[in-house]
């Protein structure tokens, strides 16, 4: 004996889901999202800020649109860029983020749309004769082909419309915080470039110090034999070659960790080639002070951009915790065949069809509802305090850079004199103590005042090149590519 199985779905349901989709989400609870105010100044502090542009300044160019190729001068820089933009581990996690959140942004928006999934089923029993109603065994086949659709959510308060552009505001802020990971590994990697250039050349002062040094000391003794070289004139000469040396194994120290950080940053070894032996005279274009509004620079960093993205989602968070307030209907329809034989699944009569639509109306729940309300606006605020702390620390970074900008090249001009000066007084004091007028300590004293001044020089020329990636660090420029 064969029995029937009656299946769910049909035209009266299809068409009465159709409705449903055209009507769900029709009312969004989320509030209207309004971008807050800047925190900072109306206008640049200009006073201290460079307005050289004599050495290649982009004139009104905003930082974020000059591509980090053409902003970087050097060739060998430019090369070492490129291969920390392919290798570093960090850069590949933040695109990793994008694709996940991106993933996880599909997974909450597919909740919006109905879910329809296909069954088909083939069942066989059989009753024994001491059980059955007509006295003899009975065996029963049933076959059924059924399409449906189950426990779909008719959004019409917008809860999964606000899920779903929470979701989207993820994934933004995902994409933001790649660029941000990019610009800080552009400025980190020039400015690590730099550092070993920096040091090689104190290295190769250090050194050359040591050889004239060396030299020096060598003549002290042959005159400390003749008498003409007092003892302690020689234990001084021997005192400032030893320091010499001192320094040279610093620098050598430093210059091993230099490559050792700048490896880190690349993520892969750097040939030596690319390695620069001393300072670049210019390794970057000097931009211009900003000359638009604060907000209208600052609120294009995408460090800021993703406070803005983390608050939009949170406006959107409020829009979903509201919707739980109201009314929740889920339908499930499903329609299709069934037959006791297999070949007479498709025939005439055999089509059934079943609509359960329900409802879900919140009467208690000990205050969950409105704490979870609360909860969203307390999140809300604390993303509108930290989108205006990231403004104003974006605003803070960028008047340092124009600070130290606006001294640098005073400050540049005074040590190249003053190295100079330096230079002259120790040839003069070294003459004179050749010549026997003064001791040797005199000259001693006039060569490490030199010695001094020309780090110095070196440090500064650092700090003035490294100003120049900072200033378009913070300004947002280094993820355009």
């Amino acid at each position: 004996m064969r029995s029937n199985l009656k299946l769910k779905a049909a035209p009266a349901p299809l068409l009465a889901l159709t409705l449903a989709l055209l009507l769900s989400g029709c009312v969004n609870l989320a509030p209207t999202y309004q971008q807050p105010a800047a925190p900072v100044a109306s206008n640049w502090n200009q006073s201290t800020a460079a307005q050289d542009s004599s050495k290649g300044s982009q004139n009104a160019v905003a930082a974020d649109s000059i591509n980090w190729r053409n902003f970087f001068l050097d060739e060998r820089l430019r090369s070492v860029i490129a291969q920390s933009l392919t290798n570093n581990r960090d850069l590949r996690v933040a695109a990793l983020n994008i694709e996940h959140a991106r993933a996880e942004y599909r997974i909450t928006d597919a909740a919006r749309y109905p879910a329809i999934s296909a069954t088909g089923t083939s069942t066989a029993s059989r009753t024994p004769a001491s059980t059955s109603t007509t006295g003899s065994a009975v065996t029963s086949h049933t076959d059924s082909v059924s399409l449906g659709v189950s426990s779909y959510e008719l959004d019409f308060f917008g809860r999964l419309k606000n899920l779903s552009d929470t979701a989207l505001e993820t994934y933004k802020y995902q994409v933001e915080t790649r660029r941000t990971t990019q610009i800080s590994l552009v400025a980190q990697v020039a400015t690590a470039w730099l550092t070993v250039a920096s040091d090689r050349e104190l290295l190769k002062l250090a050194q050359d110090t040591l050889a004239s040094q060396t030299h020096t000391y060598e003549l002290g003794l042959r005159t400390h034999e003749i008498g003409t070289t007092s003892g302690v004139d020689l234990a001084t000469l021997e005192a400032s070659v030893e320091s010499a040396r001192a320094d040279v194994g610093l620098y050598t120290s430093q210059v091993a960790q230099d490559i050792n950080a700048l490896t880190l940053l690349v993520g892969a070894p750097v040939d030596t080639a690319l390695l620069p032996d001393s300072l670049p005279k210019t390794a970057a274009v000097l931009l211009d002070p900003p000359a638009g509004l604060p907000s209208e620079t600052l609120l294009r960093r995408p460090d800021v951009l993703a406070a803005e993205h983390t608050l939009i989602g949170a406006n959107a968070d409020i829009g979903a915790a509201r919707a739980a307030f109201f009314p929740s209907i889920t339908l499930t329809a499903t329609g299709g065949t069934a037959s006791s034989t297999l070949g007479g699944l498709f025939k005439a009569g055999t089509g059934a069809w079943t609509f359960a639509p329900s409802i879900n109306l919140p009467i208690f729940n000990a205050g969950s509802n409105r704490a979870t309300l609360d909860a969203a606006k307390i999140t809300r605020d604390i993303d509108v305090a930290t989108y205006e702390k990231a403004i104003q620390t974006a605003f803070q970074e960028v008047a340092d850079a124009l600070a130290v900008r606006g001294t640098l090249e005073q400050r540049l001009d005074a040590q190249q004199k003053a190295t100079a000066a330096y230079e002259k007084s120790y040839r003069l004091s070294d003459a004179r103590y050749r010549n026997g007028i003064d001791s040797y300590l005199t000259s001693l004293v006039t060569q490490r005042s030199m010695y001094s001044s020309q780090q110095t020089l070196i440090s500064l020329r650092l700090t003035e090149q490294s100003n120049r990636i900072t200033l378009y660090k913070v300004l947002g420029g280094g993820w355009n590519e």
